[in-house]
């Protein structure tokens, strides 16, 4: 009885043996691939080690940024300009190449705070729009954020509107409460051909913040806006530019962007006939209304006297508290006088 189990157990692994030989002999399993193909797997992994690699985005190192300049016909330290659209979520960092500026890279803005239009007082945490520039002064190599750069704000048009804030950056670390912030590779990138070009003669780096790219189909789609009519006048500077590829000037007029072509010589700013309805048609006074809208030393001034109040109102924040510690401690000794001359009383 064992004998005959054991037998019927060894009868088993024979007939296994048997099936799969027949399988691998089947042309049926042969024809759909079920068998294993030596010779095809070979030339698969040969096709695979010798395909073409997908294309890999820029690494952001200084190797790779020469290339890409390289590969473009731009030079480090050409003069630069930055856009930066906060709908897309998108910075340009365009490169000045025989008279003209070109794109040289669109970056995603990491995160940006607030809304769509500017930004109007210290704490809201909005980001700002408008016009604005930096200059050497406004780069910080060091502290909290190192390699990154104030554009600027409030410029002349936002102080013509008592609008209010400080210290608005681009910056790395991908966080922000009023900023624009990138990501630190992005950022190094950025700062590193900015830095360049003011060291080697670029007197202010133009800063565009708009909105949305200011297409007649974006613009219609925000016609109920509060700001449509803040928005129209960016719009002037963007078409103009993307016409000639030369930042314009742009001067503020009765509380109002003035935008005039980049590459005309700087006398022809002020309009004709002393302010006559004319194309600018917005002062009494043109020649005396209109102010530039980024000089360096109004910007620095600005920023020296915006620096000064934070300093005094640190000062008073600590008078005040400084204050109420002083009274405190007082009504704290006059209430244990009080407990003292309570005790004496009692025990006698």
């Amino acid at each position: 009885m064992r004998t005959r189990n054991q037998n019927h157990w060894l009868i088993l692994p024979c007939v296994g043996v048997a099936v799969l030989g027949w399988l691998a002999d089947s042309p049926a399993l042969a024809a759909t691939g079920g068998g294993f193909d030596a010779a095809a797997a070979s030339s698969t992994d040969q096709a695979e080690a010798t395909a073409p690699k997908p294309p890999t985005g820029p690494d952001y190192s200084s190797t790779d940024r020469d290339r890409r300049l390289t590969e473009k016909g731009m030079t480090a330290g050409s003069p630069v300009m930055i856009r930066i659209f906060k709908q897309e979520s998108e910075l340009e960092l365009w490169v000045r190449s025989q008279g003209r500026f070109e794109l040289f890279a669109t970056y995603p803005v990491c995160f940006w705070s607030g809304k769509l239009g500017p930004k109007l007082r210290e704490g809201d945490r909005q980001a700002p729009e408008g016009f604005y520039s930096v200059g050497l002064q406004q780069l910080y190599p060091k502290g909290r954020r190192p390699r990154s750069f104030d554009i600027g704000f409030p410029n002349t048009l936002d102080r013509s509107f008592a609008r209010t804030g400080s210290y608005i950056f681009v910056h790395g670390g991908c966080t922000s409460i009023g900023c624009f912030a990138m990501t630190n590779p992005v950022m190094d990138e950025i700062y590193a051909l900015s830095e360049r070009a003011l060291h080697e003669g670029q007197d202010r780096i133009d800063v565009h913040v708009f909105p949305f790219r200011m297409t007649e189909a974006n613009l219609a789609a925000h016609a109920e806006s509060e700001w449509h009519e803040f928005w129209e006048s960016l719009k002037d500077a963007y078409d103009l530019f993307e016409r000639t590829r030369v930042p314009p000037r742009v001067s503020v007029c009765a509380r109002r962007y003035i935008i005039g072509d980049g590459a005309a010589p700087v006398e022809t700013v002020a309009p004709p006939d002393n302010g006559a309805p004319t194309a600018y048609g917005l002062c009494e006074d043109a020649i005396d209304g209109i102010v530039p809208l980024a000089g360096a030393n109004a910007e620095t001034a600005a920023q020296s006297v915006a620096r000064v109040r934070r300093v005094v109102s640190r000062v008073q924040h600590r008078r005040r508290f400084a204050g109420r510690n002083v009274r405190a401690n007082y009504a704290a000794a006059r209430r244990a006088r009080v407990a003292s001359h309570t005790r004496r009383m009692a025990h006698k």
